[in-house]
């Protein structure tokens, strides 16, 4: 499997962080490439990007100093592969990569890769009240997988709410 590159940078409005990459994101080398997943249509609905983008316009992102990467780097045909051991490792390098890159807001695309991430048993949807690393805010999205059980007009409301940050 090949990795996935995150497209980041420092001073990001909006860092998205994924549970890990999908095959498909794998053989293309794009994020979010299945064609079941809805992350683009759901930034372009929810009004975060101009157009809807493309998968392998993903880099694009950062034009719009937004950023894409996975608390787990390993691709797998669904988030329940991935070990408790990938998590805490995943976990670690993510502190890191914020630390570092200093988002405004860390955007956690499935309510499992903040609860992953935090420690936490439960999370509300949207701003969390205070950020695992300081100096950022932690925002809770729905999985934008066609897997999820939400109506897209729901996620898409939810998504809306970040564009007071860009």
């Amino acid at each position: 499997m090949n990795p996935v590159n995150d497209y980041v940078k420092e001073d990001l409005n909006i860092l998205f962080v994924g549970f890990n990459p999908s095959i498909r994101s794998s053989e293309t080398g794009h994020h979010f490439a299945n064609p079941n997943n809805r992350f683009w249509k759901i930034l372009y609905e929810a009004g975060l990007t101009p157009k809807k983008y493309e998968a392998s316009e993903d880099y694009k992102l950062l034009n719009l100093d937004m950023g894409l990467t996975n608390i787990v780097a390993r691709p797998t045909k669904a988030a329940d592969e991935i070990t408790k051991e990938e998590y805490k490792e995943g976990k670690e390098i993510l502190k890191q990569k914020i630390i570092r890159l200093k988002p405004k807001v860390v955007c956690f695309v499935g309510k499992g890769v903040y609860l992953e991430y935090s420690g936490q048993k439960v999370a509300p949807w949207g701003q969390q009240p205070g950020p695992v690393t300081p100096g950022t805010i932690d925002f809770v999205a729905p999985s934008s997988s066609g897997l999820v059980r939400m109506r897209l007009e729901e996620i898409v409301e939810i998504y809306k709410q970040l564009a007071k940050f860009v």
